[in-house]
């Protein structure tokens, strides 16, 4: 399909395209949305564009990882959105210097999985993108990897990370601001980083 004919497509169907491995689909949610993610979490950070482009990538991140649990009762832009404040609403938990990462109350993460049964369809689905992200995350340096895994996946501050790796903080912050950009990458347009 030539790029202009998925600008007319509706978000449902775009989803639906994304689902199957169309990474153009995808690509076109990411452009149609990514203004207005963004732009909400330059509001929400006051300003801080660099906190606003992480934000913008881990909502993305799990838009991706989460696509195929999207409800299409709801529209994409209701869901999204809602990705993109709790998100938000995780980044201003893990600001918190005063408290203990112990005594935060635990989230309801778009990530966290969901104690139901899963059709057979979205246990292939599942499964598709679990090998996907299989597949992003080994053509991705052993560095960046780990960040990834300790940050999305055991969901690690990023003061744990530092003291896990031993790296200074600032080191931290931005490799995995790298790593969340290769991820990104690899998710919209599937380009092989040497």
């Amino acid at each position: 399909m030539e790029i202009e004919k998925y600008i007319v497509l509706s978000d449902a169907r775009l989803v639906v395209l994304a689902l199957d491995g169309d990474s153009v689909a995808f690509e076109t949610l990411f452009n149609r949305y990514r203004d207005g993610i963004y732009n909400l979490c330059l509001q929400r950070t006051g300003s801080n564009k660099a906190d606003a482009d992480d934000l913008l990538q881990e909502t993305f991140v799990k838009v991706f990882l989460n696509l195929e649990k999207y409800d299409p009762k709801f529209t994409f832009g209701q869901w999204i959105y809602t990705i993109a404040r709790n998100t938000f609403i995780d980044y201003v938990r893990r600001r918190r210097d005063d408290l203990s990462i112990d005594s935060l109350p635990k989230a309801s993460s778009p990530l966290t999985p969901m104690a139901s049964d899963d059709t057979p369809e979205e246990r292939i689905i599942n499964a598709q993108h679990k090998i996907q992200l299989d597949d992003f995350m080994n053509r991705m340096p052993q560095r960046y990897r780990r960040l990834v895994e300790l940050r999305f996946v055991k969901e690690y501050s990023y003061e744990e990370i530092s003291a896990e790796l031993d790296l200074p903080l600032g080191t931290v912050k931005t490799q995995i601001h790298r790593a969340r950009e290769r991820m990104c990458k690899f998710i919209t347009d599937n380009d092989i980083i040497s």
